[in-house]
């Protein structure tokens, strides 16, 4: 198969063979060391500030946003987040504000577009102590504008968290020009590995609010994370094969000329499928108005079924490719840039979409 959606990805050769190893023993030196090292390339290619920390999470993404939210911000806390509805990954962190009790008031942006200098402005100088923003949303393929989010929360003193897990490696990120305080990824988006490992990288400022606080949890709580991590170890039995292969991922990419190389080569593959589409006139429109370099939504002409198309896809060809839920199963997919993947791939994929143009299919 052939593998097109945006987590989990096509891996390397290298992290594959990992994978089909025998699990280690982790309580060691060695082990120790290999986290160590992959501390020290996640903040290196996160831009992070030298004293900054990682987290290293056995859980999905969610895990790591759920334990950002419960041990970075309380209920004295009042926070803005970026939830464009309920179809979106930006709604859970809604929904983990509620749970934990934490005040907060959602911003809406305009479907398939950047939230707006005008829509930030409304809440200039509110006595806002927190932003949280899923960078990426990837349901619908929209890249905020972090940036504008960054200089709004600079002037204003707000605390900014950022889920960056479907555009960390993808997309141009400095966490400490942009005053970040805490980003959060996974293993399974742009760091082609399995699932299974989440991470957060927390500023100096972060770390510092993590010891203050007390989270009503133990399975979440940063302050385990990062007493472990002192000694290049986590606090519960972890993902140690995923660990390993994430090892392996962040020293492909530092060999082949770090975050920087792996940006222009992700962005290069959005723009050769984005343009081939465009030459080959497939009947598929792009929804979005503010287009990451991980994936493309695309919506299919009316009448035709976009779940259908996935299927097709899978059974006749061979091809994942990204569906949607919900109220978007039969109006919108999705097309994944990231993982082991090279312009002859899209090709293929291409090839097979032109095919079931001919056969009416599409």
């Amino acid at each position: 198969m052939l593998n097109f959606t945006v987590g989990p990805v096509m891996s390397s050769e290298v992290v594959r063979a990992i994978g089909a190893e025998q699990v280690p023993y982790f309580r060691t030196p060695e082990f120790s060391d290999l986290m160590f090292e992959n501390e020290r390339l996640v903040k290196k290619f996160a831009k992070a500030d030298d004293n900054a920390r990682v987290c290293f999470m056995t859980g999905s993404g969610t895990a790591s946003m759920e334990a950002a939210v419960m041990n970075i911000f309380t209920e004295n806390d009042k926070v803005l987040v970026v939830d464009p509805g309920n179809y979106s990954f930006g709604h859970r962190f809604v929904e983990m504000l509620e749970i934990h009790g934490i005040p907060h008031t959602i911003i809406k942006p305009e479907f398939g577009c950047g939230v707006t200098p005008e829509q930030l402005a409304e809440y200039d100088g509110k006595g806002f102590t927190g932003f949280l923003v899923n960078l990426d949303e990837t349901s619908v393929g929209v890249l905020y504008d972090i940036k504008l989010i960054s200089d709004f929360c600079k002037r204003n003193n707000i605390f900014l968290v950022v889920d960056s897990i479907s555009s960390f490696l993808c997309d141009p990120f400095n966490m400490k020009e942009l005053n970040v305080q805490a980003m959060i990824t996974g293993s399974q988006k742009a760091l082609a590995c399995p699932p299974g490992i989440s991470l957060i990288v927390l500023s100096p400022a972060a770390v510092e609010r993590v010891y203050q606080n007390k989270p009503k949890t133990m399975y979440l709580d940063l302050k385990l994370a990062l007493k472990n991590g002192d000694r290049g170890q986590t606090p519960f039995t972890c993902a140690v094969g995923i660990l390993r292969q994430i090892n392996a991922r962040l020293k492909e990419i530092d060999a082949a000329g770090g975050v920087e190389s792996e940006n222009t080569r992700i962005g290069g593959l959005a723009e050769y499928f984005r343009n081939r589409l465009k030459e080959l006139d497939l009947p598929f429109k792009i929804i979005s108005h503010s287009l990451p370099n991980a994936v493309t939504p695309l919506s299919p002409r009316e009448g035709v079924s976009a779940h259908e198309i996935f299927n097709i896809l899978k059974d006749e060809y061979g091809i994942w490719i990204c569906p949607n839920g919900g109220e978007f199963k039969d109006t919108l997919f999705r097309v994944g840039h990231i993982g082991a993947l090279e312009k002859r791939d899209f090709d293929t994929l291409l090839e097979a979409l032109m095919d079931m143009k001919k056969r009416n299919l599409i």
